[in-house]
């Protein structure tokens, strides 16, 4: 076998695995797997204390020179399986970001802290102590990554505020970690101004500064375990979209998966690591979304200006779940793959695509008996898969949810309401929308559901018998992994999860910091 061999302290610059003309292996102390939220501000860490960390991505190293903000292009190079990532149904579609950054390249840029109420619950109810240690990380990354309220609302945004001040109901206003916004409205598509404070703009130049090393385009593949420990990893070149000719191994001391909520428990499942307890992949949360859209006779235009800017928790703790509402941006492909109808019926919506206003609702599961999640497995073909039943409860709560957005569009002036459900008609009066609603089926397919937060499937928890982590981060049964993504929360959160991920990301890599460097 032809293959180069090297410290992972000899890489001068990042390198892209699909230019490898050999087969490489690498030692490092420490090697990250992912580089999203979680992934690449526990490398940052590690990396700043002095720790020979490599990280390991997937996807492409892009920047603002790259997004052209064509959904054309954005989505096949920056979205898990170009957007198109469903869970094994098919009934919700979930979006998740790809490259150096990850979600944060292609999230709406809302910050939102944990809320003090699902920490509680953590304490009270898994037995999860520590929280409080996430105050000071937040108040770093806030002041970093320059999170402000973004008072400036495009109409879309606009909508959901004046429905919620005509009916009394809470209402807020969103942080963004932005700099230098000018209300383009294509976050989902990479900013091509480098405004958005993604962490491939703010937190890799320090990595890479801090002596961290980068291998992108390469896939983890398996992690080896022998006696009792992660012995190596074992990735592949990505080239276009499949798998390139040059292998990879990487032999760490420490090894961090931060791969994301579906394909971090993937990884593991099909490296068949210990799990005694059954507890990988299970308990895999979405804060699934179901969505109303409103014709106005003014233009809304909610391609343009910042995608997300009000929000309203008024529902938060409503019977049964708790749902929170806001607004998604709405571009041509987006809307098109969403809206239900054939023909002359959906070309009419089209032709209104400029009149056209929505209104998402994100759902709390894993609070409920009859919400609890879904669980990764793998396919035939060896890919991670979520199995997400939507369960009799999950159906009262978008109904809830269906209604309440339909009253808010109203009461903003919406000339006609449409839920988004393959039976629903475009509703004119809220009374038509009730009778409506009533007499749509609750079945998968029916309703067109989308999640954009994947969280657990390795959760924290004090015992093994309940998690896949401890505290601290590491595995129960594995001295040498640790997991550092989205996949460690025991919960859903009710909120966008990105400042959460981010604050539990630098508690865990200071505990392995702290481990590997006592003395510093």
């Amino acid at each position: 076998m032809n293959i180069t061999q090297m410290g992972v302290d000899r890489l001068r610059a990042p390198l892209d695995a699909s230019a490898l003309a050999k087969d490489l292996y690498l030692e490092t102390e420490v090697v990250v797997i992912g580089s999203g939220a979680g992934g690449l501000v526990a490398a940052e860490a590690l990396a700043k204390a002095g720790i020979l960390t490599l990280l390991v991505e997937e996807g492409d190293w892009v920047g603002p020179q790259d997004f052209h903000m064509l959904e054309s292009e954005a989505y096949p190079r920056l979205y898990q399986e170009s957007a198109s990532r469903k869970t094994a149904d098919k009934a919700i579609k979930i979006l998740q970001g790809k490259g150096v950054g990850g979600s944060t390249l292609v999230n709406w840029a809302s910050c939102f802290r944990p809320p003090q109420t699902v920490l509680d619950y953590w304490r009270t109810e898994l037995g999860i102590t520590g929280t409080e240690a996430l105050a000071a990380p937040l108040d770093r990354l806030e002041k970093r990554l320059n999170v402000n309220a973004w008072d400036n609302a495009n109409a879309n945004n606009q909508k959901l505020e004046e429905g919620c001040q005509k009916l009394g109901y809470r209402w807020g206003v969103i942080k963004r970690n932005v700099a230098g916004c000018l209300d383009l409205g294509y976050c989902g598509m990479g900013c091509p101004l480098g405004a958005k404070q993604d962490l491939a703009r703010t937190l890799l130049p320090d990595f890479l500064a801090a002596k961290g090393k980068l291998l992108y385009r390469a896939k983890a593949l398996k992690l080896v375990e022998k006696g009792g420990q992660i012995d190596e990893l074992l990735a592949q070149a990505v080239e276009g979209s499949g798998l390139g000719p040059a292998q990879i191994r990487i032999k760490a001391q420490v090894y961090v998966c931060a791969a994301g909520a579906i394909s971090g428990p993937g990884l593991m499942l099909a490296s068949h690591l210990p799990d005694p307890h059954n507890q990988l992949g299970r308990r895999t949360f979405l804060h699934p979304v179901n969505i109303s859209g409103a014709f106005f006779s003014e233009p809304i235009d909610a391609f343009a200006g910042a995608p997300q800017s009000r929000y309203s928790d008024h529902f938060i703790n409503a019977a049964p779940l708790g749902f929170k509402l806001e607004v998604p941006p709405v571009h041509p492909i987006l809307a098109a793959t969403t809206l239900d109808g054939f023909g002359p019926e959906f070309r009419a919506k089209m032709e209104r695509f400029n009149h056209l206003q929505v209104m998402l609702a994100l759902h709390k599961d894993g609070f409920h008996a009859d919400a609890p999640g879904g669980q990764v497995r793998l396919n035939d073909y060896g890919r991670p898969v979520l199995d997400y039943p939507i369960t009799p409860t999950l159906w009262e709560s978008f109904f809830a949810a269906y209604e309440a957005m339909g009253e808010i569009q109203f009461a903003a002036g919406a000339q006609a309401v449409l839920p988004i459900h393959e039976q629903a008609k475009t509703y004119k009066t809220m009374g038509e929308l009730k009778t409506g609603l009533a007499g749509l089926e609750r079945a998968p397919l029916m309703a067109r559901l989308a999640s954009a937060h994947v969280m657990g499937g390795c959760a924290l928890s004090p015992r093994p018998e309940t998690g896949v982590i401890n505290l601290d981060g590491r595995h129960h049964q594995l001295e040498n992994l640790w997991v550092a993504d989205g996949s460690v929360l025991p919960t859903s959160l009710g909120v966008n999860p990105q400042m959460t991920v981010f604050a539990l990301a630098t508690k865990i890599a200071d505990a392995l910091a702290k481990e590997l460097r006592p003395s510093v």
